[in-house]
């Protein structure tokens, strides 16, 4: 299983959702960047299950236990281990499951590639495998931190079905802003409404997608790696390998398509001594390298494929059959998913950071 994550911020996680624990490696952090268990937790809080009254009500402290790598608060340069014990399990929940396959979710294709699954929890394919992620996310945020001035990577909740946040431009954008509501979504009027709807649907043993978008900031000209570690690529990969995601699409993305070469065009003008563009329609990059503007990509999320309603479906020895879910389950994933998609864009650019250290000095 392609378990591994970068090439000199290098990651590995590993653990199923109703194993023992979840846990990634972290090899290639630089030394004597401040780290502490705190800024672990600090993130790992954002995206544990029962937060709030719109995610699953799964009970887990999410407590990260730093095993090897930091000494007095600074990173060592050597290899850092992160273990995220697993507290609260209920296997009855998936009893069922044990035979037949849920619309939609890793159950079947699992079996068709290995023969055997960890039908609990959904082992490798539940959403709980993103810890490891966040917790290196959170390591390699300290990175860039400590790399470049004014970083900072803005992830909030864009749409949620058919409803839309109105996005606050320049600095009226916070994560302040964003965490200032339980949907994490920029915009607080959207928010009652995005609520509503995810309550709605989860009565209803529903579930409901939507739209995650993010805008990088101070990300210097330079970054990534033509021709295939691009960066756009690698941050496409990066998103795509998130449980339900289903698309990426970078500064014009698709509706970029509607328009002319001289429409899309993003002019540079000389601000001082800085290169700049007067429109962001590349999203930040163009050539596969960063171009010093804000980064600016969008993220689709399926709806949950686990619902609480009868579906149809078969069996593992080839019967039709009926399934209706049991367990705790989010009705949406977006509002947990914002600190999935901020720590994957810290891995990339971490990387990428250190790439080009190696290249240029």
């Amino acid at each position: 299983m392609a378990s591994n994550f970068g090439t000199l911020f290098r990651i590995s996680t590993w653990g199923e959702s109703h194993g023992p624990g979840v846990g990634v490696v972290v090899d290639g952090c630089p030394p004597k960047i401040p780290l502490n268990v705190e800024d672990i937790q600090h993130e790992l809080n954002r995206r544990r299950p029962g937060q709030s009254k719109i995610v699953t009500p799964r009970k887990e402290d999410d407590a990260a236990e730093i095993l090897s790598g930091v000494l007095h608060g600074q990173t060592l340069g050597t290899p850092i281990g992160i273990f995220v014990r697993n507290t609260d399990q209920r296997p009855s929940a998936y009893t069922e499951m044990q035979q037949a396959y849920r619309p939609s979710h890793a159950d079947y294709t699992y079996d068709a590639k290995y023969g055997i699954r960890a039908v609990s929890g959904g082992g490798r394919s539940s959403a709980r495998e993103t810890i490891g992620r966040v917790a290196a996310g959170a390591i390699a945020r300290k990175v860039l931190q400590h790399s470049l001035s004014g970083y900072e990577a803005l992830v909030y909740v864009k749409t949620i079905q058919h409803i839309a946040a109105e996005v606050p431009t320049g600095a009226a954008l916070t994560a302040e802003l964003i965490e200032s509501n339980i949907v994490r979504t920029c915009d607080p009027a959207a928010a009652e409404q995005m609520i509503a709807l995810i309550e709605k649907v989860r009565s209803e043993g529903n579930s409901v997608g939507g739209v995650i978008e993010c805008v990088v900031r101070g990300v210097p000209p330079g970054l990534g790696e033509p021709v295939f570690d691009k960066l756009e690529a690698d941050l496409a990969k990066a998103m795509l390998s998130l449980p339900a995601t289903k698309g990426f699409e970078i500064g014009s993305g698709f509706a970029g398509t509607t328009m002319t070469g001289l429409e899309h065009n993003d002019a540079f003008y000389m601000d001082g001594e800085t290169v700049r563009t007067r429109t962001n329609r590349s999203g930040g990059i163009q050539g596969g390298i960063s171009n010093g503007e804000e980064i600016v990509f969008r993220v689709a999320f399926k709806p949950t494929a686990t619902v609480l309603r009868e579906q149809k479906t078969v069996t593992n020895t080839g019967e039709d059959t009926t399934l209706a879910a049991r367990g705790r389950h989010d009705a949406c994933v977006l509002p947990r998913a914002v600190p999935m998609v901020e720590a994957m864009v810290h891995l990339v650019l971490a990387d990428h950071v250190l790439r080009q250290r190696a290249m240029r000095g």
